[in-house]
Parts: C-alpha cells; sequence; structure tokens
C-alpha cells in the first residue's frame, strides 16, 4: 500500500485509525488511573481492531482528510520486537509496514479479526471503538460475539467437484472400515452414488468438501484446497533451523494418514523400549500409534480450512509438535480442554472418522491421548503453545516413570475386573501427583475397591497409589549406583556398534552430559558390559562378547540380570 492510497481511505468504511504519533506514542497503559485514558495506547488499539474483525492502526499521518504525514516514531527500529510483544500480550500476530514520504516515517500496523467467539480484552475489559474514543463493550455485543457458532466448512459444497474427482482406493479403505465398524458388511457393496448419499457426502449430485478432503484424488486437492495438505519435517536437534527430511502428504486423508504413520514409524525414529518387572515384558515406542493418529486427526476435524496454512508435523529424537490452522473451538480453553464437550469445526468428518472407527467419539480424543500417555509413564500432552491462531500439542518420548506405566498395565493383563477406561488411567495420574480437585466420587470408589489406591493416613478425602507401586518405584529406578533408565538408552545407543565418546554424547544429549557419560561408561567397562579400545580420542566403546550378538529386549534383561545379580542378590 501506497501513501496516497492510504490517503484515500475512510475511517469508518475501511476499518482504518489515523494517529499522528509523532513521538512517544504509548505502547501500553500510562500512569493515568483514568481507565478511560489508559486504554489509548497501542494495545488499546489493536484489540478494539481485532474484536471488531480486524483494521489498520496508521501512525504518522493525521487525522482528517487529506490525512496529511506528519512522521512518527512509533517503535522506529523495533517492529520485530513490537509484533513479539503484541503476540506475547495478546496472543494475535500483527502485520507492520514502513513508509516513507521525504524523511517522514509512516507505520502501517494491520490487524487480524479475533476468532469466532471469542473476545480479546485490555486490563481485563473487551473494547469497541466509537469514531476516535475507545469504550467497553456492552453485555448485548459480548454475548453476541460469544454465542457464535462456527459454520460447518465440510458440509459447504465444493463447486466443481465431480465423483470422476475421488480417489477410488480412498473409497474402498472408506468402504472397509465403516462396514468392520458397524458390523454391516453389506456395506461393501454399495454403489459409489449410494455411498456418498448415505455419509452424507454428496446433496443431490453436488458433492461437499468433506468428499473432497476424506476422499478426493491428489491433484485434484492439489488444484481446490492445497492447504488441506500435512507437511511432515524430521530434525535431528530442535535448535536447528533446517529440516533433515520433509514430505508433503497430500493425499485423500483415508489414503494419507497411513503415509504419515509410516513416515513417523521409521525404524530409525521410533524407537523401541522394552520394558521388564520380573515376569512382565512390554515393548513401548517413542510415539504410540493410537496417540499419532488420534492427534492428527483430530486436527484434520478441527482445523480451519479457510486459513491458507497446513497443519505441520515437526518429529525430533525425543518428541513430535503437531500445529493444525485456527485455534480451539468456541467454548475450548487449555484449562478446561479435559473437561468441556468440544464441538468440532468440520462436523461432517468428524462424523465419518467415527462411524468408520478412525477417531473415538466427538469430545474424547483429547481424552484418549492423555490416558494412553499417561499410562506408558511419559510426560503428559503439552497444548501449552496453542493461542487463538493455531493449536499445537506437543508428546514426548521420555518415558519418566516406568514403575507407572507397569503398575498400570500388570492391572489390565490380570484377570481383575473391571478393566481401567480413560477416565480410571486419567484419576490414578492425578492421585499419583497429589492432585485431588475434581476426582469423581464414583471413580474414586472404584479404585479403591480395585486395590489401586488407598487412603492417606490421616485423611478422608486424600489418597496414594497403593504399596504395589512403591515396589515398582524400588524395582525400576535403580540397580545398586546405576539409574536403569540411564543404563537402558546407553545400552540402546550402543547395540551393535562400536562408538567413540562423542558419538556416544551427541546421541546420548538429552539424557546425560559427558563427564556424566564417562561416569557411566567406566562402570559398564568395570563389571564387564562394555568394553573400550584404542587410546585419547580414538576410544571406542562396545559391548563386550556374550552381548554382543543381542538387541533390544534379549539385551536388556541379559544384562539387568547380570547387574541384579551382583548388586541386589548380595
Amino acid at each position: 500500500m501506497t501513501i496516497k492510497e492510504l490517503q484515500q481511505l475512510k475511517e469508518s468504511e475501511d476499518k482504518v485509525e489515523f494517529k499522528e504519533a509523532k513521538n512517544n506514542f504509548l505502547f501500553a497503559e500510562g500512569s493515568s488511573t483514568d481507565q478511560t485514558e489508559r486504554r489509548k495506547c497501542y494495545l488499546g488499539y489493536i484489540v478494539a481492531f481485532a474484536n471488531e474483525g480486524g483494521g489498520k492502526l496508521v501512525m504518522g499521518m493525521k487525522d482528517k482528510i487529506p490525512h496529511e504525514v506528519v512522521g512518527s516514531d512509533f517503535a522506529d527500529g523495533e517492529v520485530g520486537n513490537l509484533i513479539d510483544e503484541t503476540y506475547t500480550r495478546l496472543g494475535i500476530r500483527v502485520k507492520i509496514e514502513e513508509l516513507w514520504e521525504s524523511d517522514k516515517r509512516v507505520v502501517i500496523i494491520s490487524v487480524p479479526s479475533r476468532p469466532v467467539g471469542k473476545l480479546l480484552k485490555f486490563e481485563g475489559v473487551p473494547l469497541m471503538r466509537t469514531g476516535e474514543s475507545l469504550r467497553n463493550m456492552s453485555d448485548e455485543e459480548m454475548f453476541a460475539i460469544l454465542s457464535e457458532q462456527e459454520p460447518d466448512f465440510s458440509v459447504k459444497i465444493c463447486e466443481g467437484l465431480i465423483i470422476d474427482d475421488l480417489d477410488d482406493s480412498a473409497i474402498q479403505k472408506m468402504k472397509e472400515s465403516y462396514a468392520l465398524k458397524q458390523n454391516n458388511p453389506q456395506f461393501l457393496s454399495l454403489s459409489k452414488e449410494q455411498l456418498l448419499t448415505d455419509l452424507k457426502l454428496s446433496a443431490g449430485k453436488r458433492l461437499n468438501f468433506a468428499a473432497l478432503i476424506l476422499l478426493g484424488k491428489k491433484e485434484v486437492i492439489q488444484q481446490i484446497l492445497p492447504q488441506s495438505k500435512i507437511i511432515w519435517e524430521y530434525r535431528n536437534t530442535e535448535s536447528q533451523i533446517h529440516h533433515d527430511a520433509r514430505e508433503s502428504i497430500e493425499e485423500p486423508l483415508f489414503i494419507g494418514i497411513d503415509k504419515i504413520w509410516q513416515l513417523i514409524n521409521q525404524p530409525v525414529l521410533n524407537r523401541k523400549y522394552p520394558i521388564q518387572s520380573e515376569a512382565y515384558i512390554f515393548d513401548l515406542y517413542d510415539f504410540n500409534e493410537a496417540v499419532v493418529r488420534e492427534a492428527i486427526l483430530n486436527s484434520v476435524a478441527h482445523r480451519l480450512y479457510t486459513l491458507t496454512s497446513e497443519i505441520v508435523i515437526k518429529q525430533y529424537p525425543t518428541k513430535i509438535t503437531i500445529n493444525n490452522p485456527g485455534g480451539f473451538p468456541q467454548g475450548v480453553t487449555i484449562d478446561n480442554l479435559m473437561t468441556v464437550s468440544s464441538t468440532p469445526r468440520n462436523r461432517l468428518i468428524t462424523e465419518i472418522l467415527e462411524k468408520t472407527g478412525l477417531v473415538e467419539r466427538s469430545g474424547q480424543g483429547v481424552d484418549k491421548i492423555f490416558s494412553i500417555t499417561l499410562s506408558e509413564g511419559k510426560h503428559e500432552p503439552d497444548y501449552s503453545s496453542s493461542d487463538s491462531y493455531q493449536v499445537s500439542l506437543t508428546l514426548k518420548s521420555e518415558i519418566i516413570d516406568k514403575a507407572f506405566h507397569i503398575f498400570i498395565n500388570q492391572y489390565q493383563i490380570s484377570d481383575k475386573q473391571p478393566k481401567l477406561g480413560v477416565e480410571q488411567i486419567l484419576a490414578l495420574s492425578k492421585i499419583r501427583d497429589g492432585l485431588f480437585q475434581q476426582l469423581k466420587p464414583e471413580i474414586v470408589n472404584q479404585l479403591e475397591k480395585a486395590g489401586l489406591i488407598q487412603r492417606a493416613s490421616g485423611h478422608t478425602n486424600r489418597f496414594t497409589l497403593s504399596e504395589d507401586y512403591n515396589t515398582l518405584i524400588d524395582e525400576s529406578s535403580k540397580i545398586g549406583n546405576y539409574v536403569v533408565k540411564e543404563v537402558e538408552q546407553l545400552l540402546l545407543v550402543i547395540q551393535g556398534n562400536s562408538l567413540k565418546m562423542g558419538v556416544i554424547e551427541k546421541k546420548m544429549e538429552e539424557y546425560l552430559n559427558r563427564n556424566q557419560l564417562k561416569y557411566l561408561t567406566g562402570k559398564l567397562v568395570d563389571d564387564d558390559i562394555l568394553t573400550k579400545s584404542g587410546s585419547g580420542n580414538q576410544t571406542t566403546y562396545s559391548l563386550t562378547k556374550p552381548y554382543q550378538s543381542l538387541h533390544g529386549n534379549n539385551l536388556l534383561k541379559n544384562v539387568f540380570d547380570v547387574l541384579r545379580s551382583k548388586y541386589l542378590d548380595n
């Protein structure tokens, strides 16, 4: 935009506010005790614009037509910081452009609209503009915004889409999934036309966007809705900017979801960890398939397709982040994520994913993600990087409480009834962490009868996990002076290899530093688990002969049997 174009704009019609702002225009509230004066600052105007659907705040031009250029020093040399600070304070991303007329600087701040059904506030108050002033939003205006409903994009007719634009293999996959989930083999014999009608993917002969996203041919999706693709990237370290591998998945969802999992589940990227406690043996992976699939499909069902950005999956050795465009659905926040029943933005897509068994019932997907992740003894799923314009989920691979995993699974594979569901596992996790708020009495009673929890001494409403859990903590955490988790990680890095300390350090950087590694490898050499060859910088470490042909679960079992016999049986 040019200065001449700016001068043609009208404040009310073009949603623009002109401010001279020659010197010292306030970023945030000033020292005044009068609220109506404190809000006359940069943040106050940004909040008001966002609440009114967006607009432009122009600094360095007079308010009266023809908007003479006077120049402004607002955020001079600090534009990047201004964008970052606005995002930090308000959770929205503004765009800023600087124009010049001779030596006079004009700053244009483009403000996006607030999300549907959500308000932005300044000092706890939602603001609107009235002429040149800022006022409190009325109760009626707030109610109207909070009552907004997001339209179902997926049911909208996709003009020009025809049956020949759909992928036959995707249709077949959907048929098979539906027939299996609904126990209805006759569904496999339906014609394409009948199938699309029955699942509400067509109205008459007109197909909707759900049909395109779920079943459309790759080249058709690229042409009509390119932002529906999903980007997968892998990086060896979290600090690096450039990716080591990248794929763009543009196939229909019924085909693309399997391709995405194949990328994530490559053996070198999704490592397997055997868990053993006496006769109990179970393999855990860095990233659980059910959790990852649920998270990706939730992103597809909840994202805003009107935004031109894609779902992006970033994978690292110790975590995965999944970012999808659009904030949480109406009424959902990070604080109530586990308690509120959400309404998906793309309801038709969600209904079909449920009917075909690809996702849990609507509103249950997040519970499943949490319960499985916690039952594996891992960090809680992290949504804290989400904001009004994206939902960001981080899943960490590290097993931080092996005892909790064994505790849950020993019960599940026993003959005890009833088995633990999502609510029971979440309750056990809260009790383990000393969180007793919002526990359902009926769930607590069930867990107490099953012998999984016990009342804390001297308390009627506080509980602890049973003694079995404490016993497992003692068994699973240490053998002598060895920390079991550290030994496991090191053995899985070295198995089948002869490695220098620098290579080991790089692979173990998430767990131990160089000095700690030197101490651990030295102890394992003394116990004849590892052997070292060479000297100085050429020293390499490998498994001793009895263990060289062993891998994974067999390797860990044999090594820990030897260490236990040496340090626990004496």
